[in-house]
């Protein structure tokens, strides 16, 4: 960390014990990302009154380049946050994995999901209403005109552009929910 990491009490005696713990902490969050510039933790003890015990409210702010991570744990009904520790370990898991995902991004890791199969207007056998899509990579689909979504099978032309959806039929590929793409 550029900057020391910095701890602030609020409603509470500070404790040596639970800044040992924060500090173990904070510095386990520099293997999952090792460019954080600062880290603020914040531990609050809130007053419940018709309620058994204190709760504890713990806020990591975690300062990175080009952004901030924020995991605030508020115990709400979670009676497990009447323990200062259980409090500050939820925390920190919270910001972990909001770190972990900011540095997969940062390494350009974060999944791309694919869109539907794309493909042109190979051939059309008009009699029948059926026909065949090309896909990039040369396989050939069947069509019925009736899985036709945005055009009537009169409109298609071949070497129109078409997004498909695709199942195993009884005779090999079949492409489903075909629309017609603009050019």
């Amino acid at each position: 960390m550029q900057v020391p990491l910095q701890i602030t009490f609020r409603g509470m005696e500070p404790s040596e014990a639970l800044e040992a713990a924060i500090r173990k902490r904070a510095e386990k969050l520099e293997r999952f990302y090792d460019h954080i510039i600062s880290c603020r933790v914040a531990v609050e003890r809130r007053h419940r009154h018709h309620h058994k015990g204190n709760l504890y409210h713990v806020r990591v702010d975690v300062t990175v380049p080009h952004g901030e991570i924020v995991a605030s744990r508020d115990p709400g009904k979670d009676h497990s946050h009447e323990d200062a520790y259980v409090a500050i370990r939820d925390a920190f898991d919270a910001v972990r994995r909001q770190l972990e995902d900011y540095a997969r991004r940062q390494r350009g890791e974060v999944k791309v999901h694919e869109g539907p199969p794309q493909g042109r207007i190979a051939e059309l056998e008009p009699e029948r209403g059926t026909g065949w899509i090309e896909t990039p990579d040369g396989r050939e689909v069947f069509f019925h005109r009736n899985a036709l979504l945005n055009a009537t099978y009169d409109e298609l032309r071949v070497g129109m552009p078409v997004r498909f959806s695709e199942q195993e039929g009884s005779d090999g590929p079949r492409a489903t929910a075909v629309r017609v793409l603009e050019e």
